[in-house]
C-alpha cells in the first residue's frame, strides 16, 4: 500500500463550490496515481455539474455547479469511481526537458546548499539534474510545477526570510520539494539556478507550459546558453 494512503478516501468542503476528495497524508507516488486516475476518469466520463477537476499533492478539488449538483449527491458518485480506480489504465506520461543554469549569480543559494550537505556545489547540480521528477501538481501562481522526487541528500529548509522578487525561470528548493517560478513574486525557497523557458506565458495558445501527471527533466547548461535561449523567449 502506498505510504499515507486511506483506506476510504475524505471529503472535505472547498469554498462554496468546492469538493475536495483526499487520497491520502503524504507525497507519494502511490497516492499520486490514484489522483491520476480518479483525474482521468472524470475527464472520460464527464459528471453532470463538475465543471473542473484539479489534482493536488494528496487530493482532487471539484469544482461544481451549485445549480446543478451539491456535494451530498457527489460523494456517493465519487466513493463508487474510487472503488474502480485499480482498473484504470493510466496514459504513458511525457518527459519535459528543461535546461537550467546554476551559475551563482542566477542560483544565489547555491553556495549555501552545497555548505549545507557539505556538498560541491558541481555535486549538487549533478544529483539535482539526476532524477525524472514527477510534476504532482500545478499551483501557488500559474503554472508553478511541485515535483517530487528530490534526492534526499539536498532536502534543504526554506529561507528563513522570503524575499520580496523572486526571478521568474529560478530553480528552488523547498524541504523535500523542488520546484520552477513561472512569474516573478515573493519566494521562500533556497534558489539554486534558473530556466530560460518561461513556464507562463498568456500570449501562448497553452499559457502553462507544464501539466500535472508529466515527468520533468532538468539540463544543466552554461551562462552564455542560458542568455541565447532567455533572448528567443522574448
Amino acid at each position: 500500500m502506498a505510504k499515507g494512503l486511506y483506506l476510504t478516501p475524505l471529503f472535505r468542503t472547498a469554498g462554496d463550490c468546492g469538493l475536495l476528495m483526499e487520497f491520502g497524508n503524504a507525497i507519494d507516488p502511490g497516492i499520486n496515481q490514484r489522483i491520476r486516475a480518479m483525474a482521468s476518469v472524470l475527464a472520460a466520463e464527464p459528471v453532470p455539474g463538475i465543471t473542473e477537476v484539479i489534482p493536488t499533492y494528496c487530493a482532487v478539488i471539484v469544482i461544481y455547479d451549485p445549480c446543478t449538483t451539491a456535494p451530498d449527491t457527489l460523494k456517493p458518485l465519487l466513493t463508487r469511481l474510487n472503488q474502480g480506480l485499480s482498473a484504470t489504465a493510466l496514459a504513458e506520461p511525457d518527459t519535459v526537458e528543461l535546461p537550467v543554469c546554476y551559475h551563482p549569480t542566477l542560483g544565489p543559494d547555491l553556495n549555501m546548499v552545497a555548505e549545507i550537505h557539505n556538498l560541491t556545489p558541481e555535486a549538487v547540480i549533478e544529483i539535482h539534474t539526476r532524477p525524472l521528477y514527477p510534476i504532482y501538481m500545478i499551483g501557488f501562481t500559474p503554472g508553478f510545477p511541485y515535483l517530487g522526487g528530490l534526492p534526499e541528500q539536498l532536502h534543504t529548509p526554506r529561507l528563513d526570510s522570503p524575499r520580496k522578487r523572486v526571478p521568474w525561470g529560478s530553480v528552488g528548493i523547498a524541504n523535500n520539494q523542488t520546484g520552477i517560478y513561472p512569474i516573478e513574486s515573493p519566494g521562500g525557497w533556497q534558489l539554486i539556478g534558473r530556466c530560460p523557458i518561461r513556464l507562463f506565458d498568456p500570449a501562448r495558445k497553452d499559457p502553462i507550459l507544464l501539466k500535472a501527471g508529466d515527468l520533468l527533466k532538468f539540463r544543466a547548461i552554461d551562462l552564455d546558453e542560458f542568455q541565447e535561449i532567455k533572448g528567443r523567449q522574448n
